[in-house]
């Protein structure tokens, strides 16, 4: 069984930064692309960004170059460091991952249960 955790979430004021993690564990064999979505009320889930397994990034047009996605391979986990934030940034960030279980194992995609951000004065 895999699970990711995603943390760091929170309430954070125009102009201010904050770092979201996502951690997977479970029965793990190897880990592809793992990436963050969000979510905001009223509309679909959309890509932030996503980091392959040699390091190769993607990111949404509207947070290139303020916010940067970054992983552990050690330690399975993703980072997602959000900085000049705004209003439309509030949403709920969730976390995920293509991995395989076994050798012989298809790539599945697994997903975070969310954590919420709000950009507000």
């Amino acid at each position: 069984q895999v699970q990711l955790v995603e943390s760091g979430g929170g309430l954070v004021q125009p102009g201010g930064s904050l770092r979201l993690s996502c951690t997977a564990s479970g029965s793990i064999f190897s880990i592809n692309a793992m990436g963050w979505f969000r979510q905001a009320p009223g509309k679909q889930r959309e890509l932030v960004a996503s980091i392959g397994s040699g390091g190769s990034t993607t990111y949404a047009e509207s947070v290139k170059g303020r916010f940067t996605i970054s992983r552990d391979n050690a330690k399975n986990t993703v980072y997602l460091q959000m900085n000049s934030l705004k209003a439309e940034d509030t949403a709920v960030y969730y976390c995920n991952a293509l991995l395989r279980v076994a050798v012989l194992s298809p790539i599945m995609v697994y997903w975070g249960q969310g954590t919420q951000l709000t950009v507000s004065s």
